[in-house]
């Protein structure tokens, strides 16, 4: 499997952007009397976690945009399953590619051991960690509004239906977001989070073998490693810095040299293809609205007061 080495990187810009309290009852402070420990375990844990395997603040990042179009951030993607839970983990946009499970497990178990009791939830955690793997891989902060409380409930086939597939169109892909009460922005500013990791070679075959809006050496290079037939968890860059949070992702699309068709379709000749020309062009705008639409992201459904609960345990009901 493709791994990156360690490198620190150093923020320097960061944008605490967000009131201390939202409309959604979620608060920037909410751990502050509780545990102060929390955040800084959670970064800790992150942070050793890409130091092992850099590739991982991708696969913690990923993990809170699937749970969150799927019935809000409510942690329902951890669930395993069992006589009454359908896991999602085998729904086809997470099945053999969602991963970074067992660094939540980590963060869970060392939380709540240093605060003494079950304190934090795991879509908190999630949600943090996402922040915090961004940060570790040279991009921007922001202020996480926190209080989620976890779903009992999870739904593959419904997970199916709402994670957006790399094989979308423009309209399908608005449509998406739309869903989730995000705008054309939002899906321009979190599709470039696709500036980290790697795609396995099913997520983007046919798009070097049949999209006509590529770069033809760039299609015939990714044909080296991904056969017409067989390779399909074969795993290629989706921009050539897949370790670092850049704008690269975006001057790729102007390239044609987007890796997933759902990428390439943001720069198109559609109603979108302004905003990729922005962020090409100018990394502090793209930090800055990425941090607003992940909150944005992380507003939507959230579970509170006596809704959900906080499970003891991330992969299963208390």
């Amino acid at each position: 499997m493709n791994t990156i080495s360690f490198l620190p990187l150093f923020v320097s810009f960061t944008f605490a952007i967000a009131a201390a309290y939202s409309e959604s009852g979620l608060s920037t402070g909410y751990y502050d009397r509780v545990c102060h420990e929390v955040l800084p375990i959670i970064r800790h844990v992150v942070e050793d976690a890409i130091a092992q395997e850099r590739r991982m603040g991708a696969s913690l990042l990923r993990l809170h945009f699937h749970d969150c179009f799927f019935n809000g951030c409510d942690a329902s993607i951890l669930l395993d399953q069992t006589s009454t839970i359908e896991t999602e983990k085998n729904a086809a946009p997470n099945a053999n590619s969602a991963r970074g499970f067992e660094v939540i497990d980590r963060i869970k178990y060392e939380v709540d051991r240093v605060c003494g009791h079950n304190v934090v939830s795991c879509a908190d955690i999630l949600t943090v960690a996402a922040r915090d793997s961004v940060v570790v891989l040279g991009g921007p902060s922001w202020k996480v509004k926190l209080g989620r409380r976890d779903s009992t409930t999870a739904s593959q086939a419904a997970a199916n239906l709402s994670i957006p597939s790399p094989f979308m169109d423009l309209p399908a892909l608005i449509k998406n977001f739309e869903d989730q009460g995000l705008d054309e922005e939002d899906l321009v500013v979190l599709s470039g989070a696709h500036t980290l990791g790697f795609a396995q070679c099913r997520t983007f075959r046919p798009r070097i073998y049949s999209d006509t809006n590529i770069d033809p050496a760039f299609a015939s290079h990714l044909r080296t490693i991904c056969p017409q037939v067989g390779g399909d968890s074969t795993l290629a860059p989706v921009d050539p810095t897949p370790g670092s949070f850049d704008v690269k992702y975006f001057t790729d699309l102007v390239s044609k040299k987007g890796l997933l068709s759902s990428d390439q379709a943001l720069f198109h000749g559609g109603e979108t293809a302004e905003l990729v020309l922005k962020y090409s062009e100018n990394h502090e705008e793209f930090w800055e609205d990425f941090a607003k639409s992940m909150i944005k992201m992380g507003d939507i459904k959230p579970l509170t007061g006596n809704r959900g609960e906080v499970r003891n345990n991330c992969r299963k009901v208390n």
